[in-house]
């Protein structure tokens, strides 16, 4: 690896698709247009970078594309599901992103790679689903859901109600050493919706399992693997705020490892929302106390790399 400095970048779903349009392939690629301009700007800058995203909203649709179909065709298992998300998004991602570097004549090939990433089979969270997919829906409907489908349904941060999947803690990256292979002359899509995740057996085969890793996760234990000097993750505000949506909000342009822990005590970061984010960028800083994490919106991406904005987390 050369001496620029590295960053691993984990997008939101808001970088992937508008909540204001229909979810159609073309509309969520416009999205993905603008965010890779957003994105070759960085590598513009000097960066060498990995990119991690989620999968919540096209995975659930997927599920329930396979569940509609499925007097007609087999449904896919949940598993394969996480792969043909990671494989279309990732899809969207590369032709973009390879037209906004071209357009800077900078000719940095751009690949994804379908990427598994190990989970316990007795991880707690089997038995607690947490993490939100598919689209958003009222009380109403809702409740109907869970009484016809028995799935886990909860309101997410005032948006809606969503619902919830096992989110199991990601324990290894099946495909590192061809990301840290190709890291020094590819930008490298990768671990997208968290990674494809599945369950090691005693003879050491690989067996998917039911469960969307949080992609915050995955990415910082991409960004501990690849050895990066800043993980930076992207969602919809520009800076991490305490008393969040209240009169009295407050937003935070620095962490450190103490102020975070009592903020999370204190119950400032929704699960399912802040709340991963915030502990994947602790995780990160803790495992390497002179690197840094970045929690900003997309469009401060830039000025937040450059201390202008943004919520910084460090060890101390």
């Amino acid at each position: 690896m050369s001496n620029k400095q590295k960053i691993v970048i984990a997008l939101g779903g808001n970088a992937l698709q508008s909540k204001n349009d229909e979810p159609t392939a073309e509309a969520q690629l416009e999205v993905v247009k603008k965010t890779c301009e957003h994105i070759a700007e960085i590598s513009n800058s000097g960066y060498e970078m990995a990119i991690v995203h989620g999968n919540g909203p096209q995975v659930g649709r997927i599920v329930l594309a396979c569940e509609t179909a499925r007097d007609v065709v087999p449904p896919m298992p949940f598993d394969v599901c996480g792969a043909m998300s990671q494989g279309y998004i990732g899809y969207h991602l590369q032709q973009s992103l390879r037209y906004a570097l071209s357009k800077r004549n900078r000719n940095v090939p751009v690949v994804t790679l379908a990427t598994q990433m190990v989970v316990e089979r007795a991880d707690p969270a089997f038995k607690a689903p947490t993490k939100p997919i598919g689209p958003f829906y009222t009380e109403d409907e809702a409740s109907d859901i869970a009484v016809k489908k028995g799935y886990v349904m909860k309101e997410d941060a005032g948006r809606g109600w969503r619902r919830l999947v096992a989110s199991p803690l990601p324990r290894r990256i099946v495909e590192i050493s061809a990301v840290k292979k190709l890291w020094n002359d590819t930008i490298v899509i990768t671990c997208g919706g968290g990674g494809i995740p599945v369950a090691e057996n005693p003879d050491g085969t690989l067996e998917g399992v039911a469960a969307v890793i949080d992609k915050d996760f995955a990415a910082e234990l991409l960004a501990e693997q690849v050895d990066a000097d800043i993980l930076m993750i992207l969602t919809e505000v520009e800076k991490v705020a305490i008393r969040f949506n209240t009169p009295e909000q407050k937003n935070l342009s620095h962490m450190s490892l103490t102020e975070a822990s009592q903020y999370i005590d204190e119950g400032h970061f929704a699960v399912g929302s802040m709340l991963p984010k915030v502990q994947a960028a602790m995780k990160f800083v803790r495992y390497n106390p002179e690197k840094k994490a970045i929690i900003t919106s997309l469009d401060k991406a830039i000025d937040a790399l450059e201390g202008k904005t943004g919520t910084e987390i460090t060890f101390s």
